[in-house]
């Protein structure tokens, strides 16, 4: 880190049901010099925010525009339907998108699956949020179908939520401005992908900065061994039979 970055501040935004704990806990012991802030944006939001300059970085759903953005996709999460405890379909342990034919389903404004036919009949209304849809389906008013990170994020007692295996499935990845690719956020991105401390960006590995040292060592013993070599095979020539 130049000195430059000292003072700097790495700023993360992610989407709703995204838990960055992880990742910020490894930042925050690699990089105790560079503070990371945290910007919980909508799902809508967040691709805006990243292009105006107001992240660093960001944690998005998939799909989104990725002109300008260096994306690097992480993880699909399972579909579930989020139902009221006492729904029929709570007898299941898995349930498919034909099992909800029949059923009013709401599809928020905000809704991060990326849907070809909607599954189910249309809900009496189109909610603004997700919390918005939640509070609906615990009304009796339809169902919902989402990434099982929101149902959690949303979790309460009267609701509950099954896996619906054959829906389409949301996708988080990492993204951040091309132009603005910094160390900093390269320094982000190996933490993402895994890599540790010694393995940061560019550096070399140690094992083939010792090779040439090793052999230069060992040069001096194979000499000797050739030199005595000499002498055991004259001996051999000279008790061969005649």
């Amino acid at each position: 880190m130049t000195d430059g970055e000292t003072d700097s501040v790495f700023r993360l935004a992610y989407v709703p049901g995204v838990t960055p704990a992880k990742w910020v806990s490894v930042w925050t012991e690699r990089m105790p010099g560079v503070p990371l802030t945290l910007l919980a944006v909508p799902a809508a939001e967040v691709v805006g925010l990243l292009r105006d300059g107001g992240a660093d970085a960001g944690f998005v759903r998939l799909p989104i525009d990725r002109d300008g953005l260096s994306v690097i996709p992480l993880y699909t999460e399972t579909t579930v339907v989020v139902v009221p405890k006492d729904h029929e379909v709570t007898a299941a342990d898995e349930v498919t998108v034909a099992d909800l034919t029949d059923e009013e389903v709401f599809h928020p404004l905000d809704d991060t699956i990326e849907w070809t036919i909607r599954p189910g009949l249309p809900a009496f209304t189109q909610p603004p949020t997700t919390a918005d849809a939640v509070d609906l389906v615990a009304a009796g008013s339809g169902l919902l179908l989402v990434p099982q990170s929101l149902a959690r994020l949303h979790d309460r007692r009267d609701l509950t939520y099954r896996p619906v295996p054959d829906a389409p499935q949301s996708q988080v990845a990492l993204a951040w401005p091309t132009d603005a690719t910094t160390d900093l956020v390269e320094e982000f991105i190996g933490i993402v992908r895994g890599r540790t401390a010694n393995s940061s960006r560019g550096r070399a590995p140690a094992a083939p900065a010792e090779k040439p040292a090793k052999r230069q060592a060992q040069k001096p013993a194979q000499n000797g061994s050739a030199r005595r070599a000499v002498p055991a095979a004259r001996k051999k020539k000279g008790n061969r039979p005649r």
